[in-house]
C-alpha cells in the first residue's frame, strides 16, 4: 500500500483543507495516510480520523519589533533544527511515498526533513499572496499548487489547481436544514461566523443590530466557544460551533464571514452571496487581498472591520444585489480536490 504524509497547521485554515483531501483518500482506500503537526488545533481536528499522528514542536515567527518578539525569534534556528530532526524520525517510521503540505509554520520542519530523506513534497498555497512557510519551502517541493491562477505565476514550479473544499458540504436540502436548526420557512436566513474561535468584533456588531435584523431575517450565528450570550430574541439562533457546516450553508441565503481562503472558496463553490469582513491588524494582510480579489470580480461584497457600524445597511445591500447572485451562478471557482489529488497520485 502506498503512503502519503500530510502536514500543515497553526490555524484551522491550514488543516481543514487537508482533511477534505484525506477523507477522499481514505474513502477510496488507495493509500495509507498519516499527519505531522504540533500540539495545536490540527491535533484535535485530525484525531477524529484515527490515523497516525506525529507530533513535532515547530518554532513560529513572532511578528512585530518588540524586544520580546526579537528574543523569541532569535531562538528559531536552534528550535527549527531540533524540529527537523524530530520530523525525520517520524518520516523514517511511516516511510511515505510523498509529503503533502498545506503550509503554515507547522509544515516547515516536515518538508525540510523530507527533503533530507529524498521524499518528494508538494505544497499548496490557499491565499492570493503566498505565506512565509510556502515561500521558504517552495524550492524544496516538486510543485507549489495554488488556489488562485495568478499565484501560480509567482513560483517557477507553481501550478493552479483550485482550492481544496470539503465535499461533505454539498448535497444538503434546505428544508432538512431548516428543521435541523428550527428555522422559519417564511424568512431568509443569514449565516454569520467569524472563524474557528469566533470574532469578538463581528459578534458585537451583529448583536447590536439583531433587534432590527431579526424582524427581516432568521439569523444563524456561530459565535465561537464561550461566546454564547443569553437571548430570547425570536428568529435568532446562536451556536458555539457547528460540526455540520453543510447544513448551515444549505440553510443560508447569505453568509457573513471573515475572508480566510478556505472559507471564501467554500462560499464560492456553494454559490452563496457573501459579505466578507477581512481580519485587520493581526495578519500579513492575506484576508484583505483575498476579499479584494473577489470583490473586483463582483463575486462578493466587502465591509471593512472599521466600518462595522454600518453592518445592518451592508447586509440589506448584499441581499438586494441581484447582479451578485447572477455572477456567482456562472462563476468557475469550484472545488479543486480532483486536480490536487491528481498531482499527489503522480508520486504513488
Amino acid at each position: 500500500m502506498k503512503k502519503i504524509a500530510f502536514t500543515g497547521g497553526g490555524s484551522a485554515g491550514h488543516v481543514v483543507p487537508n482533511l477534505s483531501l484525506i477523507s477522499e483518500i481514505l474513502a477510496s482506500g488507495e493509500a495509507d495516510v498519516c499527519y505531522f503537526g504540533s500540539n495545536g488545533i490540527e491535533k484535535s481536528l485530525v484525531e477524529r480520523l484515527r490515523i497516525p499522528y506525529y507530533q513535532t514542536e515547530c518554532p513560529k515567527l513572532v511578528r512585530g519589533k518588540s524586544f520580546s518578539a526579537l528574543r523569541k525569534n532569535l531562538k528559531i534556528p536552534c528550535l527549527l533544527k531540533k524540529a527537523v530532526k524530530h520530523a525525520e524520525i517520524g518520516l523514517k517510521t511511516f516511510a511515505p511515498d510523498v509529503v503533502f503540505s498545506k503550509g503554515g509554520y507547522v509544515a516547515l520542519p516536515v518538508v525540510l526533513a523530507a527533503r533530507r530523506l529524498k521524499i518528494p513534497c508538494l505544497t499548496h498555497e490557499s491565499d492570493f499572496s503566498p505565506g512565509l512557510a510556502n515561500k521558504l519551502i517552495a524550492k524544496k517541493c516538486e510543485r507549489v499548487l495554488t488556489s488562485f491562477p495568478e499565484t501560480a505565476d509567482k513560483f517557477k514550479n507553481g501550478k493552479y489547481t483550485g482550492a481544496p473544499v470539503r465535499r461533505e458540504l454539498f448535497g444538503y436540502s434546505k428544508a432538512e436544514s431548516a428543521r435541523k436548526f428550527s428555522a422559519p420557512t417564511d424568512k431568509k436566513t443569514l449565516l454569520v461566523f467569524g472563524g474557528g474561535s469566533g470574532s469578538a468584533a463581528i459578534n458585537e456588531a451583529l448583536r447590536e443590530s439583531l433587534p432590527t435584523l431579526c424582524k427581516k431575517y432568521f439569523v444563524l450565528h456561530i459565535c465561537g466557544k464561550g461566546n454564547v450570550v443569553e437571548s430570547n430574541l425570536k428568529n435568532y439562533r446562536q451556536e458555539e460551533f457547528v460540526a455540520d457546516m453543510g447544513a448551515a450553508y444549505a440553510l443560508s441565503d447569505m453568509v457573513i464571514a471573515r475572508a480566510g481562503a478556505g472559507t471564501v472558496f467554500e462560499i464560492l463553490a456553494l454559490k452563496k452571496p457573501a459579505l466578507l469582513i477581512p481580519l485587520e491588524g493581526q495578519t500579513r494582510g492575506d484576508q484583505k487581498e483575498n476579499a479584494r480579489y473577489f470583490e473586483k470580480k463582483g463575486l462578493c461584497r466587502v465591509l471593512k472591520q472599521s466600518e462595522l457600524y454600518r453592518l445592518e445597511a451592508a447586509i440589506d445591500e448584499c441581499f438586494s444585489d441581484e447582479g451578485l447572485k447572477e455572477r456567482l451562478a456562472v462563476s468557475d471557482f469550484v472545488c479543486g480536490n480532483s486536480n490536487i489529488l491528481h498531482e499527489i497520485r503522480k508520486f504513488l
